[in-house]
């Protein structure tokens, strides 16, 4: 494609665009719209307590577990195949979901879920920057992706509650299913599949279970952390042994000739910095809908259907500030718009910090929803466009997962440390002969605090990143043709 000419003013850039939105919007929406299902899938299928919180943790663990080998399988097998295989098993998974009679049947098709999704999202993402190369046309693309990722995170809650309460919680996951085969269907006319296959011997099998095997049992320890202890001899063992795995991984990768993950990725200007801003970033943001969604459902009364609307005007904010963010790129940079996001994102939540125990949605959390939503969706496309920025094709595969991996991580981290906090708050107040509902909103400001200190946090370290505007790589994009030759 010539520098003059835009692949995204042509239709089939536009229906690109909007297929991989798609895909980004399917995994995204899938790890929030489970949530205010809960209460209905515990009592058809006598789930207990411990076992429940499996519904939401499965889809994690192995949604992050496999996100590394994921994304480094769609730079050397190829990303169309991989897109279609994580598409397909996603679509089984939600199938079995559905169907699911039994605590290990719907914990197994969650686990399933995740695998697919580890597989779907850096191959669409990385589909995306190796067929938007020109600077607009990638931050438009990115914007959008972005934007996409935010409205979904919190539709999830809204179509979780109506589909929950009216056709029923089979059909949290039934939904998947249509859009899957759309899905399948639409990905043969407009992606092209890559040709050069490598040889199966090229393939570091046993630097793949070592990072696949430490990122399990990282994200295991993370999920359980909060129950079990920070301090605890497991937490400290697991984290323990997923450090040593992480070890074993990186002196097998230093000695193989065609290595799973390339350190010399990280040397590509501003990827680590952004992936590092990017965790500390979504540890503030994530944590703060998951303390905001408590406090409005067990302190100010919400129903499930109610708490998810709450966060409509959030989705917009998102919406429209990553598509402004998206068009300042080519003029400022990355550097300015993700500060300026971490800081109006540290603002809105200070703001939130302040909810009192008789609250009211308009004056005490729609104004600082508003103030932090804007703030997330330009923080969301800055370090999102600064992490593709630069990267070659054969790597953009493995770019793309650290970036979706750092999301995650970030905001598992951030559920858990502020988990702690809160609870130690809360139980401090009881002790004192506090209300449940004054020591369960105490609890929730100082978490809201800390996740508003770690968006400052986010704001000093994107002041010393690479300031980097997008620019397209200098290598071929993926070609992508109206009928290609099957995979």
């Amino acid at each position: 494609m010539s520098p003059e000419s835009s692949f995204l003013t042509t239709r089939r850039g536009k229906l690109t665009l909007a297929f991989l939105c798609g895909v980004a919007f399917l995994d995204f929406v899938d790890a929030s719209i489970v949530n205010v299902a809960l209460p209905s899938i515990r009592h058809s299928l006598h789930f207990s307590i411990q076992s429940l919180q499996w519904v939401l943790s499965g889809y994690l663990l192995t949604y992050g577990g496999f996100m590394l080998l994921g994304g480094r399988a769609a730079d050397l097998i190829g990303r169309r195949r991989v897109l279609v295989a994580g598409t397909a098993l996603f679509g089984l998974a939600s199938l079995t979901g559905g169907l699911a009679e039994s605590e290990g049947m719907l914990i197994g098709a969650r686990l399933t879920q995740g695998i697919g999704a580890a597989m779907m999202i850096p191959a669409a993402l990385s589909i995306l920057t190796t067929s938007f190369t020109e600077g607009s046309d990638r931050n438009t693309a990115i914007g959008a992706w972005g934007a996409t990722a935010g409205l979904a995170s919190a539709l999830g809650v809204v179509l979780g509650g109506v589909l929950s309460q009216g056709p029923g919680w089979r059909w949290v996951f039934f939904v998947n299913l249509p859009v899957c085969a759309l899905d399948l269907l639409v990905v043969f006319r407009l992606v092209a599949g890559q040709r050069d296959r490598p040889r199966p011997a090229s393939f570091d099998t046993l630097g793949a279970l070592l990072v696949t095997s430490g990122m399990l049992l990282l994200t295991y320890a993370i999920i359980n952390a909060p129950d079990v202890g920070w301090g605890k001899a497991r937490t400290i063992g697991e984290l323990a042994g997923a450090a040593a795995l992480f070890a074993a991984f990186a002196l097998k990768e230093a000695r193989q000739p065609n290595p799973l993950f390339p350190f010399s990725i990280l040397r590509i200007k501003g990827l680590a910095a952004a992936d590092l801003t990017q965790v500390i970033a979504m540890a503030g943001f994530y944590t703060t809908f998951f303390f905001l969604t408590l406090y409005m459902q067990t302190v100010l009364g919400f129903s499930r259907i109610q708490a998810g609307a709450a966060y409509i005007p959030t989705t917009l904010g998102v919406a429209i500030s990553s598509g402004i963010a998206s068009k300042l790129f080519a003029r400022t940079g990355t550097r300015p718009i993700i500060i300026a996001g971490a800081l109006l994102g540290a603002a809105g939540v200070f703001w939130l910090s302040h909810i009192p125990v008789q609250g009211s949605y308009l004056s005490d959390l729609l104004p600082g929803l508003l103030i932090m939503s804007v703030g997330l969706g330009a923080v969301f496309v800055g370090v999102t466009t600064a992490a593709q920025a630069g990267v070659p094709p054969d790597k953009a595969g493995l770019a793309a997962a650290l970036i979706n991996a750092s999301t995650w991580l970030g905001g598992a981290l951030g559920i858990a440390i502020a988990s702690a906090i809160s609870t130690s708050r809360a139980h401090h107040l009881l002790a004192a002969h506090a209300t449940a509902h004054h020591a369960l909103t105490s609890g929730f400001q100082r978490a809201l605090l800390a996740c508003s200190i770690a968006m400052l946090a986010a704001a000093v370290l994107a002041s010393r990143a690479t300031n980097t505007r997008g620019e397209p790589v200098t290598t071929p994009a993926l070609e992508v043709v109206p009928l290609p030759e099957n995979a």
